[in-house]
């Protein structure tokens, strides 16, 4: 027990979800849903406590996600002098987010991972949740389309919105208010950016207190789900895992390598081989933040990119450039839409690829970090938010995976950006390889 105690969290995390998953298959096959005992438990024990869970990240997630977008924005420095390096990275950032949120909805809507549960079963569960849910699925709207979409996009009073949980309104005002910070040559702006970067770090704080609680949360969604759904529950997300890696891994062997070698000049094989280090620490801490320091040095001694162009864009890319979680999202919501027997059309996907493009900038770059914006883009396209918990006990593994292609593409990004930058004097001083040194194209 003790061992238990002191375990990682992530394996606390996957312990929850086996002792969840086991305990409500075991009731599932042994005495079925419907028994009054075990609709006490899931209606006033384990649902609760998941409700409860999920409550104090909606909490924290309008001042997380806003104080990161704001600074994320307000690190360019001087929009009007931000030049090429600023420009280029801003359109590829753009450019390849879009491109892997795009991968991960093909694929999800040709696999269809989500499929295949029963109508009935399923109505059983939302109508289980809604409760806990229901402010947030009351707010969302009944569809998406036409010019009034983009005109919501900008609040006429953005608390309101940040009430309501309208996530493009806030991040619009977000990215405004970072570009306004940039602009102001006043101190008192200063220090602003420095009581939102504070702002940042409380709501991190205090999002890894309550997913230090995940464990709990996971074991009571867990019961309450295979309780329901019995072993349909494990092909479902047997599926849903393979569709996340095969997106992810599209990304990052075809998507990267073409970048890195077409507008980047460099060999894919030298660019992996350089960037193994960072690679692996992004994998062991599912953490972009953690990978910082040691991103930075592979950029600098293995790939030799100029100093400046490299801390710009890897600094920026931590925060903005984190095309795995877009991805990420954007499959989860859609596979939750189909679990759930949720169709939504053509621009609703459209909406939440445009809303995953932001959501990548806004997601803080820690372990666990895009899980609330999952859960915000759920309430908004109008799929149970409580659906979430489907994915928490597996998200460790794919998030220490998307952690890793959030990093790679933060290197690839850098590598295509300082393409031509010239050298500075900084870059005369030697550094330390991490590995053996790469072969340029």
């Amino acid at each position: 027990m003790a061992g238990i105690l002191k375990a990682p969290l992530h394996i606390k995390m996957m312990i929850g979800f086996a002792v969840g998953l086991l305990a409500g298959l075991a009731v599932n096959l042994g005495v079925g849903a419907d028994a009054a005992w075990v609709e006490w438990l899931t209606s006033n024990v384990t649902g609760p406590i998941g409700q409860l869970f999920l409550k104090l990240l909606f909490m924290l997630v309008i001042p997380l996600l806003f104080s990161a977008l704001a600074v994320g924005v307000a690190e360019m420095k001087d929009l009007p002098s931000l030049g090429r390096v600023g420009w280029k990275t801003l359109a590829y950032t753009v450019i390849v987010s879009t491109i892997a949120v795009i991968i991960g909805l093909v694929l999800v809507n040709v696999f269809q991972p989500g499929r295949g549960v029963d109508p009935a079963v399923a109505q059983s569960l939302l109508a289980q949740g809604r409760e806990g849910a229901g402010e947030i699925i009351a707010r969302a709207p009944p569809s998406v389309g036409g010019p009034s979409f983009f005109l919501d996009i900008v609040p006429s009073n953005v608390i309101t919105a940040a009430a309501e949980n309208a996530i493009l309104p806030v991040m619009f005002f977000s990215l405004i208010f970072g570009i306004g910070l940039v602009l102001t040559r006043h101190e008192s702006a200063g220090r602003l950016k420095e009581a939102l970067e504070g702002l940042f770090h409380v709501s991190m704080t205090l999002i890894d207190l309550v997913i230090r609680a995940a464990p709990i949360a996971i074991a009571c969604l867990m019961f309450n789900l295979a309780a329901l759904f019995g072993w349909d529950l494990l092909t479902r997300l047997a599926a849903f895992v393979g569709v996340v890696l095969l997106a992810l891994g599209l990304h990052m062997f075809v998507v990267y390598s073409a970048s890195v070698k077409v507008l980047g000049g460099m060999s894919p094989i030298a660019f992996f081989r350089a960037v193994r280090a960072p690679m692996l620490v992004a994998f062991s801490t599912a953490s972009s933040n953690a990978t910082l320091p040691t991103a930075l040095l592979a950029a600098e001694s293995n790939l030799q990119l100029p100093r400046r162009v490299s801390r710009f864009v890897l600094t920026i890319g931590a925060t903005a450039n984190q095309n795995g979680t877009a991805l990420f999202e954007g499959v989860t919501v859609l596979f939750l839409a189909q679990f759930f027997g949720i169709e939504l059309n053509l621009m609703q996907q459209i909406t939440v690829m445009l809303v995953c493009i932001l959501g990548g900038i806004g997601t803080a770059g820690v372990p666990a970090g895009s899980l609330p914006v999952v859960a915000l883009i759920l309430g908004m396209v109008g799929v149970p938010v409580e659906g979430i918990g489907l994915i928490l006990g597996v998200d460790r593994l794919l998030d220490m995976c998307r952690t890793t292609v959030n990093v790679t593409g933060d290197l690839a990004a850098a590598v295509v950006v300082g393409r031509g930058e010239p050298m500075g004097p900084e870059d005369a001083e030697p550094m330390e390889p991490l590995i053996d040194p790469p072969l340029r194209a």
